[in-house]
């Protein structure tokens, strides 16, 4: 793969949401000149014969898609769990960005948590949640930025403005009518800093400030519907733990919304020059 080359990880896993994650995967990979490859998880008890069934299985995947998008693509079978090894490999191959397709919270999920969520925290590569094929293959018009008084907010920035560059989005900045002057100025201290980087890379933005105070997830989602949101970004929630996905973590809320409008999720601690366009 060239140098200047970016990958796009696609969790495969022959179902129809990984189908969808692949379309979104070949709409982001056509305007950012990227390469794809679908990333396969066993577990180390299939045996050598069922491995090479599955091989050929992804090298027919592969095909159809160079054939069809001439799209430089790839594949890879790796052992282990989907909730570690899917985060150490793109990590390692210095990934754009892994996209997964997801059911939402269904069944024993609502009980246990996402584990959409489980996959992506931790992780030092953003992910794309997605639970429907893109509405077209074209632009990425609208993105939905929710801002709060947590510093992380300004390392998702970065992410705002490489898909705008390459999608010519508009950045919709959603915040919370909040009363209190502490949290009132962490917020537009975030607010400030996206703004800047915004303008900067002459990414065009308005903002939102939601009616009234309340859930701010559920807030969120609802402005993003009216919107008709392409896409929301997201920061996890630093140092999540099992009782957060016991109890829901706002990212479940919105990962699993029901508009199935994907979700890029960014965690804590990234590398906010990852992408050259923010310098610290």
């Amino acid at each position: 793969m060239e140098k200047d080359k970016k990958l796009i990880i696609i969790l495969w896993d022959f179902s129809e949401v990984a189908e969808n994650a692949l379309l979104h995967g070949i709409k982001i990979a056509k305007m950012a000149h990227n390469d794809l490859r679908l990333l396969h998880i066993i577990n180390k008890d299939v045996k050598q014969d069922e491995k090479e069934k599955i091989r050929q299985k992804l090298d027919k995947v592969a095909a159809r898609i160079l054939s069809k998008h001439s799209i430089t693509i790839s594949s890879v079978i790796l052992e282990g769990s989907i909730f570690s090894t899917i985060s150490k490999y793109a990590t390692d191959e210095e990934a754009n960005m892994v996209i997964l397709g997801t059911h939402g919270l269904k069944g024993m999920q609502k009980f246990t948590g996402s584990w959409a969520l489980k996959v992506i925290v931790g992780s030092e590569v953003p992910f794309i949640v997605v639970r429907d094929k893109p509405h077209d293959q074209k632009k990425i018009r609208n993105i939905v930025f929710p801002i709060d008084f947590r510093g992380e907010n300004k390392e998702k920035v970065s992410m705002a403005i490489y898909m705008g560059k390459y999608f010519d989005s508009k950045v919709h900045i959603v915040k919370d009518p909040v009363t209190d002057k502490a949290l009132a100025r962490k917020i537009n201290t975030n607010l400030n800093f996206a703004i800047k980087y915004l303008i900067q890379n002459n990414i065009e933005y308005d903002i939102h400030t939601l009616e009234k105070k309340g859930n701010f997830a559920k807030g969120t989602l609802k402005y993003a519907e009216k919107t008709k949101a392409d896409l929301i970004l997201i920061m996890t929630t630093k140092n999540i733990n099992i009782s957060d996905y016991m109890l829901g973590a706002s990212e479940q809320y919105i990962i699993a919304n029901s508009s199935k409008i994907p979700v890029m999720c960014v965690n804590p601690k990234s590398h906010l020059t990852k992408h050259g366009f923010i310098g610290v």
